[in-house]
């Protein structure tokens, strides 16, 4: 049963998914076209590529220590603060990217500032807005909803991006983007809950957060839906910041780059709709599983096979359907297995491993390709974990966790 309070969710499923998609479209869209400021950023200063995958590791590193925070306060407080300190964060930080003249200025402003404000302005903050407010027999849908806004502002803004720095130059970019990051605070107001603004938490605590953490972190399925987690932060950061360059690399044009992100971008909006409506019918351990084995395949196709525009955009899409369809089924399994009292906070838990893994496959691609030449090793570490992520998924157990009286989980198997 849902441990709520006498007064029924306060926003309406339109309202959450219409507010809540917008945020994470903005947020997301920009973020995944940050791969195609690496060439221009470093020839400018300079640079290696290292220093700019640097940078952007220690944003994903960031975002996922700042989102265990952020859900914390979303949990609390409610997730409207949250999103708006987000995007003020986000337009000072890529206002500050524009602007950086020395690899510690880059990494403060695209490492540190941005990754805060991905913290609160994804899916670990909406997601705990869209528990609360979602019966459990719909959350899986809703969740996939918002993932699939994610993956549409992708496909959105990448080759808007991409337009952006051919008309404008890659510094005024950067600078109109901090000011299009700003939109994300009028449309913040919709994920206004009323319960909070009362001081009045809309599911009961039952537990405190060292409760619910120490519950989840002996919980041997929780640990595992993080060793997956990691495994999809590690493939996907590594090709999005990455595969424009490799592309260049072999001799197709910058604009077969950018149609590539938005290719995936596009597609994702299917798998991550398909994962969420899927959830409501299938195990999400079996999902997880197919998702993590088909990406081993679909990545091992891509380098065995003869490079061209053609191979490129089969492979972004589908790649697309797999890219981020891990999140409505990962979080999902958790609302399900932990209820959604702290869903923001054990949300924030497991993305950090995601982000450990996206930092590892963002800083190695940079450190192999300019010590090797090329992102060979790095693709061939891509496959064999995609083959361990789908084999640690198998055993996950996703029904309610069993508590002592008093302590009934907020959610029970959907």
């Amino acid at each position: 049963m849902e441990n709520r309070l006498n007064n029924p969710p306060a926003l309406s499923t339109l309202q959450v998914l219409v507010c809540g998609a917008a945020v994470v479209t903005m947020s997301m869209g920009i973020r995944h076209g940050f791969g195609l400021w690496m060439q221009p950023l470093t020839q400018a200063h300079g640079w290696t590529r290292e220093t700019f995958a640097f940078a952007m590791a220690i944003q994903n590193i960031t975002w996922g220590i700042a989102g265990i925070f952020a859900g914390m306060v979303a949990d609390r407080f409610g997730a409207f603060r949250v999103i708006i300190g987000g995007a003020l964060l986000y337009a000072l930080g890529l206002m500050g990217m524009a602007q950086a003249s020395t690899p510690l200025v880059l990494m403060l402003s695209a490492g540190v500032l941005i990754g805060v404000a991905q913290a609160g302005t994804t899916y670990a903050v909406v997601y705990g807005v869209i528990g609360r407010n979602m019966p459990a027999e719909r959350r899986s849908w809703a969740m996939g909803v918002a993932a699939a806004a994610g993956s549409f502002g992708q496909f959105l803004m990448v080759p808007i991006e991409g337009q952006l720095i051919s008309s404008l130059g890659w510094q005024d970019a950067l600078t109109a983007l901090g000011f299009a990051a700003l939109l994300v605070i009028p449309v913040a107001w919709g994920l206004r809950e009323p319960s909070f603004a009362r001081g009045q938490a809309p599911v009961r605590r039952e537990q405190t957060i060292f409760q619910a953490f120490t519950e989840a972190f002996r919980y041997r399925s929780f640990q595992l839906l993080m060793a997956g987690y990691f495994v999809c932060g590690f493939q996907v950061v590594f090709i999005g910041v990455h595969m424009p360059s490799y592309l260049k690399d072999n001799g197709l044009s910058p604009q077969v780059a950018s149609y590539a992100l938005a290719l995936i971008g596009l597609f994702n909006v299917f798998g991550t709709y398909i994962s969420g409506v899927l959830g409501q019918r299938m195990q999400k351990r079996h999902i997880l599983a197919f998702i993590y084995f088909a990406r081993a395949v679909v990545i091992g196709l891509f380098i065995w096979a003869p490079l061209s525009p053609a191979s490129v955009y089969i492979f972004s899409a589908v790649m697309g359907l797999l890219w981020l369809s891990t999140v409505p089924a990962t979080n999902a399994a958790i609302a399900q297995i932990f209820g959604v009292a702290h869903l923001s906070m054990l949300g924030g838990f497991v993305f950090l491993s995601h982000q450990i893994g996206s930092f590892l496959g963002v800083w190695l691609g940079g450190f192999l390709y300019d010590r090797t030449g090329n992102y060979d090793v790095v693709w061939y570490i891509a496959i064999a974990l995609g083959v361990f992520a789908g084999l640690i998924n198998l055993p996950v157990k996703e029904t309610a966790i069993a508590r002592n009286k008093g302590m009934e989980p907020s959610a029970v198997g959907v």
